[in-house]
């Protein structure tokens, strides 16, 4: 535990005040007061918590104190609710103001209130460390309406808390209840709302001038907000800068996508935006140079790019690939609905459905191009 500082007169009071005279008797008494709380505080911040000179001084505006009494019962407070030394010095560098304050008060009740919810122990110490902020924030006019908020969207206690304990800022950020009634007054719905909640809440700490950019921005672009894809355009939209867009954007037309192609392409499945340059390439090389199939293929099943090349798209592609060429499967049949059903119901009805002999054939094909993958993968884990 953090050892409690004793020596309550680190820093001596310099004597040159004595040189000074005041005009007013209580003067020399204020300053000599004031600078031997500020003083303390710095020493005690510095042995305690490793502040730095310039960092404990900054801090000593916010907080000070004379004696170790207030600031010990603070630790002991925190490290009865289960926070490491480690634990408690984060949270004081981000906000020196809690070694002044009655924690009981001020503290506990949000632990109460996130324990009533389901959370944890483990869990509030990972929220207040993930942002302390929290913690100075009003319980009744703050932590509870945004919480309420969104648990009105993901309605389970057990799915808001998971999307709090990622992102704490959730319960204190000053946007969150802002853009989503912003996201709401735009049409955007429910599920949409729910997605980006449980996925990447981050994406709403903007300011809603910049979200409402964002949202204008993809409705040019042919993106209804009622749709439910639309929560993935924008956390597509929002998780990368303008620059990575336009890359991407370039990637696809390298593969002889047009604009009007990848804009068809973002509309259904806006995710596909996230993949990296790499992997949109990997998936290009392997579906038009080494299957020898069209990429505008793709267009239609552009999720496609979020899947695992290894274990998912290659050993696919090879089923089907052998199935075509032995004439086990019609070629107007679609290429890209192996892709996305299940593992247990891709092999139902691409290995397992044949004659025995056929089948012994395709499982080994098909688990055998799956650990060939995955050993590539890795030797060369950029890949």
């Amino acid at each position: 535990m953090l050892k409690s500082f004793i020596c309550n007169n680190a820093f001596a009071i310099s004597t040159t005040l004595s040189h000074f005279s005041f005009p007013y008797p209580f003067s020399h008494k204020f300053l000599t007061t004031t600078t031997t709380s500020h003083s303390f505080t710095v020493s005690y911040l510095i042995n305690n918590f490793n502040f730095s000179s310039e960092l404990a001084l900054k801090a000593s505006k916010q907080v000070h104190f004379n004696t170790p009494n207030k600031a010990d019962s603070v630790i002991n407070f925190f490290t009865t609710h289960g926070f490491t030394d480690t634990d408690i010095q984060k949270i004081v560098k981000r906000e020196p103001w809690l070694l002044s304050c009655d924690t009981h008060k001020r503290v506990l009740p949000k632990f109460q209130f996130l324990l009533s919810k389901g959370a944890s122990p483990s869990d509030i110490v990972g929220i207040a460390v993930g942002n302390p902020r929290f913690m100075k924030t009003s319980l009744k006019n703050r932590v509870i309406p945004l919480y309420n908020l969104v648990n009105q969207f993901i309605c389970s206690d057990q799915k808001t808390l998971a999307s709090i304990i990622s992102c704490p800022s959730l319960l204190c950020s000053d946007f969150v209840d802002s853009n989503i009634k912003l996201l709401v007054e735009n049409g955007v719905c429910n599920s949409s709302i729910f997605r980006i909640l449980r996925s990447r809440p981050s994406i709403i700490f903007c300011s809603p001038r910049e979200l409402a950019e964002s949202v204008e921005e993809l409705k040019k672009l042919g993106l209804n907000p009622s749709m439910s894809f639309f929560g993935d355009a924008l956390l597509a939209k929002r998780g990368i800068s303008e620059s990575k867009w336009n890359e991407k954007i370039d990637t696809f037309k390298k593969w002889g996508w047009s604009e009007e192609t990848i804009l068809e392409a973002i509309r259904r499945q806006p995710k596909c935006m996230l993949s990296s340059n790499d992997k949109i390439n990997r998936v290009m090389e392997f579906w038009v140079n080494e299957l020898g199939w069209d990429s505008s293929y793709l267009v239609k099943g552009p999720g496609i790019f979020g899947y695992g090349l290894e274990k998912r798209v290659i050993p696919r592609a090879m089923i089907v690939r052998y199935l075509l060429s032995k004439g086990l499967r019609s070629e107007s049949a679609s290429l890209l609905s192996p892709f996305y059903l299940s593992e247990k119901l891709f092999l139902e009805r691409y290995v397992l459905c044949f004659e025995e002999e056929e089948k012994s054939y395709l499982l080994k094909l098909y688990y055998g191009m799956m650990k060939v993958e995955n050993e590539k993968g890795q030797k060369n884990p950029e890949s």
